[in-house]
């Protein structure tokens, strides 16, 4: 994940750094966030 791209959220697999990129609209992902934060407390 990396920060400075207003509206978008770009996703990257970290042990493949020059890798393809995947880029989720910024309220996608918060939504997706939370999700799993749910998930963790139940």
């Amino acid at each position: 994940m990396a920060d400075g791209f207003p509206g978008s959220v770009p996703v990257r697999d970290s042990k493949i750094p020059h890798g393809p990129v995947l880029a989720f609209p910024s309220a996608s992902w918060a939504s997706f966030i939370s999700e799993l934060k749910a998930e963790r407390r139940a």
